[in-house]
């Protein structure tokens, strides 16, 4: 009960009073159907719409421009050649317009881990084959819709390098063995780049411009010349040089450079994989005294650089660039011309190394670089078969004795008209010839 006077309700009086109705719910709308003809027009112009940019997206891909095949796993080892055969004849041709030289892969034996041949890999058009020595067969293919610029082998790998555009920017590592593709990287190497197997790095040649790669992943391990994109101002040593001849060696290379402020061409020694790729580090970079010279040869202690007027060879010290020695050479001053691709035709063994100039063959002692003896009439720097000296004239194939350049004989060929360069390898028993842009197998 409330006091007299107080305004306070009666709990009971509140509780007696009747409930207000509560206001009426507005009823839902029917759920709307998605079947209308809008609906339907709607959901197959989105289906329309993802399936067009998917087949756009893979019709102009790189995918959809590539096939590759690949090949078994394992491979026969060639039998070994201890004596020279009295004969050779062919066995099998293949274009090859990409390949320099023969490319035979060497693949390391599971149980010693010498490296024995395995594959010839051939290329021309956009199309690479990896091959059986013995019979030509292909084993594997890897083709693009590009134009291949240069095919060549590192580290049990067959390298391919297109173009795609103005330079030669798409470079492919394939397994030697089955074909299949491993890295790849875009870089910057110009048309008419050759591939040079440093070791542990692949280095691309050029007249104004030339990069390193390291092994494996093929990561850009060195630009040096006319960077496209300067990130870093003022590293590189000299600007505005062209390049002549490149010859490598395990853990530097060497190059000609010709700069507009020099009076005579420069050979310079640079290591292929310095802390900063766009920083070069330059072992040494002399004056030659002479123009129109080729860098033939380098070793870990020295390189050779062959100069006219008169013909010579110049010795330098690889870690310095001092001159360290001179050699009269009989080579004529025409041969003096920048080599195709920017890479003098070089044949290298244990003991020497063999120069083709143009018209003749000079065998260079490793040790000195110094010139022990030269072959008359060649077409090529040659190869070497049962410990044998072979290299190729116009007669065929001539074999000659390392150490002293004794004829040993002559085994007759017909090149079916074919009288320009010649370039050789070997795979066991197989002779390779390189004649313009056709491989010839010869056994």
């Amino acid at each position: 009960m409330s006091s007299p006077g107080s305004d306070v309700t009666d709990v009971e009086d509140v509780l007696d009073e009747p409930a207000h109705e509560a206001a009426p719910v507005a009823e839902r709308p029917p759920a709307r159907s998605w079947r209308t003809r809008a609906d339907f027009i709607a959901i197959a112009l989105i289906a329309v719409v993802s399936v067009t940019a998917s087949v756009l997206t893979w019709a102009f891909s790189d995918a959809r421009a590539t096939t590759s095949v690949t090949g078994p796993s394992t491979w026969e080892q060639l039998p070994e050649v201890a004596t020279l055969p009295p004969s050779l004849a062919e066995v099998w041709r293949a274009k090859s317009g990409a390949s320099l030289s023969p490319v035979v892969v060497q693949t390391a034996l599971k149980d010693t881990g010498e490296e024995k041949p395995s594959t010839v890999v051939t290329g021309d058009g956009g199309e690479v084959n990896g091959r059986d020595p013995l019979t030509g067969d292909v084993r594997w293919t890897y083709k693009r819709d590009l134009p291949l610029c240069v095919v060549s082998t590192g580290w049990g790998r067959a390298m391919a390098l297109y173009s795609k555009g103005t330079n030669c920017s798409e470079l492919t590592s394939l397994d030697g063995i089955t074909g299949e593709r491993r890295a790849q990287r875009n870089g910057d190497a110009e048309p008419g780049t050759a591939l040079l197997n440093e070791g542990s790095h692949l280095i691309t040649t050029g007249s104004k411009f030339v990069e390193v790669y390291r092994r494996d992943d093929l990561v850009r391990s060195l630009e040096y010349g006319a960077l496209r994109a300067i990130v870093n101002p003022n590293k590189q040593p000299r600007v505005g040089c062209t390049y002549g001849s490149v010859a490598v060696t395990s853990g530097r290379f060497a190059m000609v450079e010709r700069c507009p402020d020099d009076a005579s061409d420069r050979v310079t020694i640079l290591k292929p994989n310095p802390d900063k790729s766009d920083e070069p580090k330059v072992f040494g970079s002399p004056l030659t005294g002479a123009k129109n010279v080729q860098v033939v040869a380098v070793t870990e202690k020295l390189v050779a650089v062959a100069a006219p007027g008169p013909s010579r060879l110049l010795i330098f010290d690889a870690e310095t660039g001092n001159q360290v020695g001179e050699a009269p050479l009989d080579v004529p001053d025409a041969d003096f011309t920048d080599p195709p691709n920017h890479v003098a035709r070089v044949f290298t063994t244990k003991t020497n190394a063999f120069w083709f100039t143009g018209s003749r063959t000079v065998a260079l002692s490793l040790e000195t670089l110094t010139p022990l003896w030269t072959a008359e009439g060649a077409l090529g720097a040659g190869t070497t078969l049962a410990g044998r000296a072979v290299i190729p004239v116009k007669e065929g194939l001539r074999v000659y004795e390392q150490a002293t350049g004794a004829v040993v004989g002559t085994i007759r060929l017909n090149r079916e008209g074919h009288t320009g360069p010649v370039q050789l390898a070997t795979a066991g028993p197989v002779v390779l010839e390189q004649r313009g842009e056709t491989l010839v197998a010869l056994r």
